[in-house]
């Protein structure tokens, strides 16, 4: 179970995953070896399940980004099987989530250009015997990017009035 102090500090380490014990003390009002100690246990715990940078997608040359319905051709383990180890080896494919509704799938890829969505989705997704059809959306703007987690439940924001 968290506790407050838990709390703060997964939410400290969301936002910087480079701060060192003496900083996570700081601003936890902990000693440094208390924070290192509790950030060990939270790791080994499983509430923290790695680190990794965030990177500027345009600024490695991946400039577009898609989502990808998959519609699969049976609900067989094999089927489920064989299309969770292709989406396992293809890099461009950077998140992928089960579903509800009329797709199997949803995939999201990250692109150098529209040649590139093409291929993948010819030479990788319908190539591939497991896939039925795919459906594809290009993302013309993001209005949010990938965010930090909320620790606990946070009200929702009130309306606007119109």
């Amino acid at each position: 179970m968290l506790d407050a102090i838990d709390s703060r500090l997964l939410a400290e380490i969301q936002q910087n995953a480079m701060l060192t014990a003496q900083d996570l003390g700081e601003r936890l009002n902990l000693s440094p070896s208390q924070a290192a100690r509790r950030r060990q246990r939270l790791e080994t715990e499983g509430y923290v399940t790695g680190y990794n940078a965030r990177l500027n997608a345009g600024r490695i040359g991946l400039s577009l980004q898609a989502f990808v319905q998959v519609q699969l051709s049976g609900q067989t383990p094999q089927i489920l099987n064989s299309f969770a180890e292709l989406i396992t080896q293809c890099p461009n494919i950077i998140a992928a989530w089960t579903m509800t509704g009329d797709a199997d799938c949803v995939l999201r890829l990250a692109c150098c250009d529209l040649p590139d969505l093409n291929r993948i989705l010819h030479e990788v997704l319908l190539a591939h015997p497991s896939v039925n059809r795919v459906h594809s959306q290009i993302v013309l703007d993001q209005f949010k990017a990938d965010a930090a987690l909320p620790i606990c439940p946070l009200p929702l924001p009130a309306q606007a009035a119109t």
